[in-house]
């Protein structure tokens, strides 16, 4: 009797070992999991930032991101070699997805650097050049022929920041208007206002 119940406790002991073994190891997986997941939502939008720093000629800015970027990425690649999985590579790729998300929205709220505004017109648009003008954008405007008549040009050119009080205007002074927007990677001289001029 003693000793089946001897075995029994070694039988019992032998199961609890390998259950918190499995769990130990599910656990660790799962944390490999979420560090490849979290370096991802690091990574990719670093990447993106780095890129645009560099399109935007912010060179010095672009280093150092490219510097981080490497760093991250040798290390993600690390973890994600170290114990290959399927399920490593499911969440590598849509950390990466997310991460392009998360790096497009960084940049729409930095809104880095200029655009030249080109806003087209049916009618001479008399108002809204003043109404521009008065909110701080410099203005200057075209006459040309198109295909049913003289159409007008304005060039505007201001800061992405303020992109949206631009639109505004445009929209409630010419909501017919036909607006298109470039980037600007480089200009000097010109008439500078604080259209120009990101604010504090």
């Amino acid at each position: 009797m003693t000793r089946k119940i001897v075995n029994f406790s070694l039988h019992l002991e032998l199961i609890f070992g390998i259950v918190g073994v499995c769990y130990l190891e599910r656990k660790e997986v799962m944390g490999q999991i979420l560090l490849i997941l979290l370096l991802q939502l690091i990574y990719v939008p670093v990447l993106t930032l780095r890129t645009i720093m560099l399109v935007k000629g912010r060179t010095v800015i672009a280093g150092a991101l490219g510097t981080v970027e490497t760093l991250i990425y040798i290390f993600a690649l690390g973890v994600v070699f170290r114990d290959l999985t399927t399920l490593g590579m499911i969440v590598y790729a849509l950390g990466f997805g997310f991460g392009i998300l998360i790096g497009g929205f960084i940049e729409r709220k930095l809104a880095i650097g200029y655009n030249m505004i080109q806003v087209h017109t049916q009618d001479f648009p008399a108002e809204l050049i003043q109404v521009i003008r008065d909110n701080g954008f410099g203005v200057t405007h075209y006459q040309g022929q198109g295909r049913d008549g003289i159409r007008y040009r304005l060039d505007v050119l201001a800061a992405r920041t303020r992109m949206k009080i631009l639109r505004n205007l445009v929209e409630e002074y010419e909501p017919k208007a036909f607006l298109v927007a470039f980037d600007s990677v480089d200009f000097k001289g010109g008439y500078m206002l604080k259209g120009l001029k990101r604010p504090q």
